[in-house]
């Protein structure tokens, strides 16, 4: 596994560094900057970054969102704060792990398969909800379309349906593209106003 290491001011990067090397990982480079964050995760596109922090700086968790809504993938913060309110923020922040209470070189690779496994999940549930939302989108179009046919050619619902239906059908086209087509040839012809 790839790790970029991020070193937030507890300075135990290299106890890390020297833990993931005997596990077989490969550290691709150490951060001491949460600017450098992303470029960082850019240039060499690891697997999971790990953060070693006191507790994780403003500064750190506005980049590891940053991180988290365009390049995701795991992140582990190792912190020594035991406060709720830096572990809302990081977790709010994307962390897909965040350990409390001293760092113990056994508890990496655990902490990294639930991280990886959190991050995936999370992920699955993500696309599910675009998914939903597209499909909620796309059968408020269909919805939309059918009332325009209803009211321009005084037809009953099922049969505006079927006539979107053969549209479709006829044009080698989605329901909601030949949707979006009515809806469109309605706007381009309803006067002004």
């Amino acid at each position: 596994m790839r790790v970029l290491l991020v070193d937030d001011g507890a300075h135990r990067v290299g106890q890390i560094q020297d833990e993931l090397a005997q596990q077989g990982h490969v550290v691709v480079g150490v951060v001491d900057s949460a600017v450098a964050l992303h470029d960082a995760v850019l240039r060499l596109r690891p697997d999971v970054v790990i953060v070693d922090a006191d507790s994780p700086s403003r500064d750190t968790l506005e980049h590891l969102a940053t991180l988290s809504a365009q390049l995701p993938r795991p992140v582990v913060v190792f912190a020594e704060d035991e406060a709720d309110d830096p572990m809302r923020r990081a977790m709010a922040a994307g962390v897909s792990a965040y350990v409390v209470a001293g760092l113990q070189a056994r508890r990496i690779a655990p902490v990294l398969r639930v991280a990886i496994a959190r991050f995936e999940q999370e992920a699955l549930l993500r696309r599910q909800l675009l998914e939903a939302q597209a499909a909620l989108g796309a059968r408020k179009q269909v919805e939309r379309a059918k009332g325009i046919l209803m009211r321009t050619r005084g037809i009953g619902e099922d049969e505006a349906y079927k006539l979107l239906r053969k549209l479709a059908m006829d044009r080698g086209s989605k329901l909601e593209q030949v949707a979006d087509q009515v809806i469109a040839a309605a706007d381009l012809l309803a006067p002004p106003g």
